[in-house]
């Protein structure tokens, strides 16, 4: 029994209809905004780091909170949809990707506080590019939909800058390692991997990007 009252006041061929060819999910949209959200905490994260403001770093970690929220909504459209526009696997691969680039900055501003650490210009350097691929990624996934030819470029930038972010975190490396203050030098050292890592997300999430154009075009 349909105990579902807006279904039960549908035609019953509607019904019939939707259930055999059911509404795809627009997962199209759904990368674009949350990719955009992604985006959104990298600028925040840039912010925190030429500011040092407290309230700004609560703010990525409430993104955090919210990227979470996303990600299972999203993930959850996944697993019930029957169909989707391109493969399921590159799908998830660009969910994952994107929250994780959320997680690491909010692992940046967490560690930052409980280390006692505040922004150098090696951390605002890293979260400047850092923050030009997450826009770029918002870009390529945004115009998935609609001109999916030239979001390989958008993922391609991405990449680019996930290199840049590698040589600053190079030459932030081996400027932290002189002298003697070993203390500092560790505690410093994983703020830089956090961000580090987030660029690796970046990239990951512009190999999904990829893989989702060559597919389409």
């Amino acid at each position: 029994m349909d105990t579902n009252p807006s279904e039960a006041n549908k035609p019953i061929f509607r019904r019939l209809y939707e259930r055999v060819f059911p509404t795809v999910a627009d997962f199209f949209g759904m990368l674009g905004e949350q990719s955009a959200n992604a985006a959104e905490t990298t600028r925040l994260l840039v912010e925190f780091m030429e500011t040092g403001d407290v309230t700004v770093s609560q703010r990525v970690r409430a993104d955090e909170h919210e990227a979470d929220r996303v990600k299972a909504s999203n993930l959850g459209v996944l697993s019930e949809a029957f169909s989707t526009p391109i493969d399921r696997e590159d799908i998830h691969a660009a969910i994952m990707t994107l929250d994780d680039i959320v997680n690491y900055c909010k692992s940046t501003v967490v560690e930052m506080d409980v280390l006692g650490l505040q922004p150098d210009k090696h951390s605002l350097e890293m979260a400047m590019h850092l923050r030009e691929g997450a826009e770029a990624l918002a870009r390529g996934f945004g115009r998935l939909g609609t001109d999916p030819a030239a979001a390989g470029g958008d993922a391609a930038a991405a990449r680019k800058a996930e290199r840049t972010v590698e040589k600053a975190y190079r030459r932030a490396i081996a400027e932290l390692f002189q002298g003697d203050d070993y203390l500092h030098m560790f505690k410093r050292r994983e703020t830089y991997r956090h961000l580090s890592n987030a660029a690796d997300r970046v990239s990951d999430a512009a190999a999904a990007l990829d893989n989702i154009v060559v597919k389409l075009c």
